[in-house]
């Protein structure tokens, strides 16, 4: 079992009321690609400049990340600089270069094309052109921002056509939707050719709708937050690796799957950038899948 995943890698500067990090790994595919390793096999395929730092690959290569798909190009790798308030909700962008990946074009190659696929946040154009060139993906899963339903919405819709899980936060959806309602527009998404929704919920969690389910659960508490960067797609990392692990598709194996989406993501928003991610042991993992677990169960009515 493997993943492939297209999306960003980036140098990124970070600035959280608690301290400023400059010149540290980011982007989607990196954020994704760290938090799935430890559940599955993944590769990535992305570019960067050649400014962009070799140990920074090594990081990747050390978690047994695919990293041959990486293109090195003439240029400056895409950075993105943003700055939280104390509540630590959705950052202010001060400052993004798009660099090499301004013309990124993506090419999969004929071992990739049977896997797994995470088409992270990026252009719904380039979305597409990856799928075109897949072959039989085992599932197909994508992400998006509000940027992309604004400027291209009806690309966007293409790419969910072709998709099985789409992966959104609620105020993205309803603006994709125009439903106020999480229901009405969990049916809108089926309509347009997903099969699961997952709502990312930040600090609430997460929700998840299928045609025969609906199930939430609440974020992992942690006493101290200190940079929420990423921490969207290491929660996409987490329930796409479970599931391409297991490849198991069952309600309750999604259900499980969502969990190891919130345990993921609540590893990378301890540290700065990656660093969380590259610490984890097994151990963690199950003892925040059991805490999970005891949170949520309250006994069979008598």
């Amino acid at each position: 079992m493997s993943i492939t995943v297209v999306g960003s890698i980036a140098i990124d500067n970070v600035i959280t009321p608690f301290d400023k990090k400059e010149n540290i790994l980011g982007g989607s595919a990196s954020f994704f690609s760290l938090a799935s390793s430890y559940l599955t096999d993944v590769r990535i395929i992305g570019v960067v400049g050649r400014d962009f730092d070799e140990r920074f690959l090594n990081i990747l290569n050390e978690k047994n990340v695919d990293i041959s798909n990486i293109v090195v190009k003439d240029g400056r790798t895409f950075h993105w600089e943003g700055s939280y308030n104390y509540d630590l909700s959705d950052p202010v962008t001060l400052n993004t270069e798009l660099g090499v990946f301004m013309d990124f074009k993506p090419s999969v190659p004929h071992l990739f094309k049977n896997d797994t696929l995470f088409l992270a946040n990026i252009d719904p154009d380039i979305q597409l052109d990856v799928l075109k060139q897949m072959k039989a993906p085992k599932l197909i899963a994508l992400d998006t921002m509000n940027f992309w339903i604004e400027k291209k919405k009806n690309r966007l819709i293409k790419v969910i056509e072709k998709s099985d899980v789409f992966i959104i936060n609620e105020s993205e959806v309803r603006l994709l939707t125009g439903e106020s309602s999480i229901f009405s527009a969990a049916k809108k998404i089926f309509e347009f050719g997903a099969r699961i929704l997952v709502l990312k919920r930040g600090a609430y969690g997460a929700t998840m709708f299928t045609d025969s389910l609906f199930f939430m659960i609440p974020a992992y508490p942690l006493e101290n937050v200190i940079d929420p960067t990423g921490a969207g797609d290491s929660f996409a990392g987490g329930f796409l690796g479970y599931l391409d692990n297991s490849g198991d598709f069952s309600d309750v194996n999604l259900k499980k799957a969502l969990v190891f989406g919130n345990i993921m993501a609540s590893f990378a928003v301890e540290s700065f950038g990656v660093d969380r991610l590259l610490s984890i042991n097994a151990g963690e993992i199950k003892s925040r899948f059991n805490k999970f677990r005891n949170m949520t169960y309250f006994g069979e009515l008598e």
